[in-house]
């Protein structure tokens, strides 16, 4: 029936199964490494549950209103942007600079 010899000639036979099986196990065999990483990260973030309780009560959530009066209290009016100094430009002779400009825009 099936000839053999016929059936190692064939391309997609000798090249196309191998390569599928390839790809298929592959996604197989990461999934299952993948598994095992996030198993491990699982097992590191666990706390104690006492020092969970307390880090859970500290993290409340911050309220818009509060953030806004903060803000208000701000003053905003004097506030001047200063450029930082260039990668290639001497930071202490730069600060020096913006401390004599200062000076004199005051």
């Amino acid at each position: 029936m099936f000839n053999l010899k016929a059936l190692q000639r064939n391309k997609t036979v000798r090249y196309g199964v191998p390569m599928l099986l390839l790809v298929v196990g592959g996604s197989f065999g990461l999934r299952e490494f993948t598994q095992i990483r996030y198993d491990a990260q699982r097992i590191r973030k666990k706390l104690d549950p006492s020092l969970e309780a307390k880090v859970n009560i500290e993290r409340q959530p911050a309220i818009l209103e509060d953030e806004y009066e903060k803000m208000k209290d701000a003053n905003l009016e004097e506030w001047k942007n200063i450029r930082g100094p260039r990668p290639w430009e001497d930071s202490r002779e730069y600060q020096e600079q913006q401390r004599t400009r200062q000076g004199k825009t005051d």
